[in-house]
């Protein structure tokens, strides 16, 4: 076996040569999207923040019942942000808010378009599936020293780092709800003359709606998985009590900001499902 280590293939090496590549020439580029998206950032902020926490609570509440028309769930809503105001989470809280929000944007922008490619053209989907494994498998802190590298501390690497781990779940299910659409209701739609782009705006996509918001609350709760990891490359939120609760094994801390974590999940989760999510009519 010595032969074989000794002959070691310099993947690592390669790696870094590429990287050092992108710095080089591309950092005009990865400077403006940097701007871009800090500047994105900043306004999801500005938004959340500008408002007294009592007013964000009750939008936030009165929208949980608009869209699901359950009291219980608008009374968890309205008691679990205001546990959170009084934990003291509450500007932690509104930076998770945004770097999710502005992950799952980003997601979705992304995710949507790749899967009908993916769902119109088997060889697009054969050559993304062994990518989207990857950006599921690999391990995170593997591309957060490029990110770092090509974005800096902050915001903007955590969100990058989100967004490769959540994207390949709207992609994935974007597919399968456009896949999944009876041939015979795109048969019937091009019988009546509908070019293919109508067959898919009018036929497709709406069948294929439940498998979409089933990718969107997927990105949601992925990118919330992932406020920790952010917090480690300097991003802000919730994930920098859960860091410093761990290096100081603070275990009131750490409870905390995880119930925080948690109440903040089940809320956008229930407000984004759709009440027949994953279903068929």
């Amino acid at each position: 076996m010595e032969w074989l280590t000794d002959q070691k293939i310099p993947t690592g090496r390669w790696a870094k040569i590429f990287v050092d590549w992108l710095t080089n020439s591309g950092g005009w580029f990865f400077d403006g999207l940097s701007a871009f998206l800090s500047a994105v950032i900043d306004g999801l902020l500005f938004i959340l923040g500008w408002p007294h926490p009592l007013v964000i609570i009750a939008l936030v509440t009165a929208l949980s019942w608009y869209f699901r028309r359950s009291i219980g769930l608008a009374i968890f809503t309205c008691l679990g942000l205001l546990l959170i105001v009084n934990q003291g989470y509450w500007e932690e809280t509104t930076e998770t808010l945004a770097l999710v929000l502005a992950a799952t944007a980003v997601s979705m922008a992304v995710g949507l378009p790749l899967g009908i490619a993916a769902a119109r053209r088997p060889w697009f989907n054969e050559f993304l599936r062994p990518i989207l494994d990857l950006m599921q498998t690999i391990p995170t802190f593997v591309y957060l020293i490029p990110a770092l590298i090509l974005f800096g501390l902050g915001m903007v690497p955590g969100l990058i780092a989100t967004v490769i781990f959540a994207i390949p779940a709207p992609i994935r299910l974007t597919r399968l709800g456009i896949i999944s659409t009876p041939p015979s209701l795109t048969e019937a739609a091009v019988a009546f003359g509908a070019t293919p782009a109508q067959v898919l705006r009018k036929v497709e996509l709406p069948y294929a709606t439940p498998q979409i918001m089933a990718g969107l609350t997927q990105t949601i709760m992925l990118s919330l998985s992932m406020v920790v990891i952010a917090a480690l490359v300097g991003a802000d939120g919730l994930g920098k009590p859960v860091v410093r609760a761990l290096n100081t094994v603070n275990i009131a801390q750490g409870f905390e900001a995880g119930l925080c974590i948690v109440i903040l999940a089940i809320v956008l989760d229930r407000l984004f499902r759709t009440s027949d999510e994953g279903e068929r009519t």
